[in-house]
């Protein structure tokens, strides 16, 4: 076992001995209990500074008039809130690791958008941060426009291209697993997501199946990366320094897709591609094998979830999986904390085993079959009747 993994197991047992339980020992006939139904306990994001969520913002600059007709049926209704002068906010689609998401449509175009809110009055504003970051990733493929940032009476406003689902979304209109050619599709376009952020100096520290949406439109198949506010910058183009290792940190991101080292280390570029491989076995499995512990405590639960994950072999980890999901996560877990991942053998790893595997990347997940079947008995008998 890596020393890393090793000291993990250490550390933590002199620190509280009688809270960490054994992890879980399956073997090959107990992979059925990783197939799962709809999450009915979604992770929640580990923030290391508390950053609490803004209320709806009932006190931002009203318009009494009469409410557009550009607005679409069925939506949630809401007072008639105008953000930035140009936009109107339409409904709440939910929040990220901090602040709230709404959709919103232009008030002279009727384009619709995302809109995030973040109190400006907390603590630690994160908003700010993200819409730079957003900035300098701008026209990188599969991240979002920021059409307009400012600060706005007591928010932080952010106005960015509306999207798509979420892969969590769909992941669970797919009945909790999607197909080797799915997954495999997928795994390209976020590996490619995740260099390119890595090539502008930053780790994300938040990756989850939440924060990777398709787009909408043209970009139907194209796979977004948002959220942004956890994101770091490791590596200083000015100094030419690499930000240093260290230990006894608290976890930044969440729990369940978390590298061993993110639940005790400084992260880097490795964690983040740790945490992609998690991912893409929970795509397959729609369940990782961490999931469901128990604990008293939030604290207690998430040093068992390390503890799983440092005691549990990858073998274990990737059993009934291609050999190349193995490797990928060896690869990651061997890699030194500053040293320069070969994004390119990652990629090929899955591309190669698509190949082998003889399947077509025509860009039909398992969604767009599954929307394709729904619709095909409809269409005929619409024919019928005609």
């Amino acid at each position: 076992m890596p020393e890393t993994f090793l000291l993990w197991q250490r550390r933590s047992s002199a620190k509280s001995p009688k809270r960490m339980a054994e992890p879980e020992r399956r073997s090959g006939k107990d992979e059925r209990l990783w197939q799962s139904s709809p999450d009915a306990n979604p992770p929640q994001t580990q923030i290391r500074t508390e950053q609490p969520h803004p209320s709806p913002p009932h006190k931002a600059h009203r318009n009494h008039g009469h409410r557009s007709q550009r607005s679409s049926e069925g939506e949630q209704s809401m007072p008639e809130i105008i953000v930035a002068g140009k936009y109107r906010l339409l409904s709440r689609i939910g929040n990220g690791s901090f602040g709230e998401l709404y959709r919103a449509e232009g008030l002279k175009y009727g384009e619709k958008v995302a809109i995030k809110l973040e109190s400006a009055s907390v603590n630690y504003p994160l908003l700010p941060r993200e819409a730079k970051i957003y900035e300098v990733l701008r026209g990188g493929e599969g991240i979002p426009h920021v059409r307009h940032f400012c600060t706005e009476g007591v928010y932080n406003v952010m106005v960015m291209d509306l999207l798509g689902p979420t892969l969590e979304d769909l992941l669970n209109l797919c009945a909790r697993s999607f197909s080797i050619k799915t997954t495999l599709m997928l795994a390209d376009q976020i590996l490619a997501r995740v260099e390119l952020l890595h090539r502008k100096c930053f780790i994300h520290r938040d990756i989850k199946p939440d924060n990777f949406l398709m787009g909408l439109g043209r970009h139907c198949t194209q796979v977004f990366m948002i959220d942004f506010g956890l994101a770091k910058k490791f590596y200083s183009l000015r100094s030419q320094k690499h930000i240093g290792y260290s230990e006894k940190k608290d976890l930044v991101g969440t729990a369940r897709y978390a590298s061993v080292r993110a639940h005790y280390a400084e992260q880097g570029r490795r964690d983040d591609l740790e945490s992609v491989g998690y991912l893409l076995l929970y795509f397959q499995r729609g369940r990782l094998p961490w999931q469901g512990i128990r604990a008293q405590s939030q604290v207690q639960k998430y040093e068992k979830i390390a503890e799983c994950k440092a005691n549990m072999s990858l073998q274990a980890i990737c059993a009934g999986l291609p050999t190349e999901f193995y490797v990928y996560l060896k690869y990651c877990r061997k890699l030194h904390f500053a040293e320069n991942p070969d994004y390119f053998y990652l990629r090929q790893l899955f591309v190669v085993l698509f190949k082998n595997q003889t399947l077509l990347n025509d860009s039909l997940y398992d969604w767009v079959l599954l929307q394709q079947e729904t619709q095909a008995p409809q269409e005929k008998q619409g024919g019928k009747k005609g």
